[in-house]
């Protein structure tokens, strides 16, 4: 059997930065985020190949490290609008 293995590196095209309130958060391109719906809804009707379900991982992971990351950029600075000169200066 010959295993497939779809890393979250494999879809770095598809990242994108976006501003959301005021912050610049990573997000993922508009047809990343469709598939992952797609996926989902074939996951829920357990209709998903093994193809699939190793692309669902990888993109699951994805979004798991920008909702970190996103969560991290957030926490440093509580004030979005302020620039570094009105909080160190």
């Amino acid at each position: 059997m010959v295993s497939i293995l779809n890393k979250p590196s494999s879809l770095i095209h598809e990242i994108c930065i976006e501003k959301v309130d005021g912050w610049k958060l990573f997000k993922f391109s508009e047809s990343l985020q469709q598939r992952m719906e797609q996926l989902l809804e074939k996951k829920k009707a357990d209709q998903l190949m093994a193809e699939e379900v190793a692309e669902l991982d990888a993109i699951g992971e994805l979004d798991r490290i920008f909702t970190h990351i996103n969560a991290m950029m957030v926490a440093q600075d509580v004030d979005p609008r302020s620039d570094d000169r009105e909080r160190f200066g």
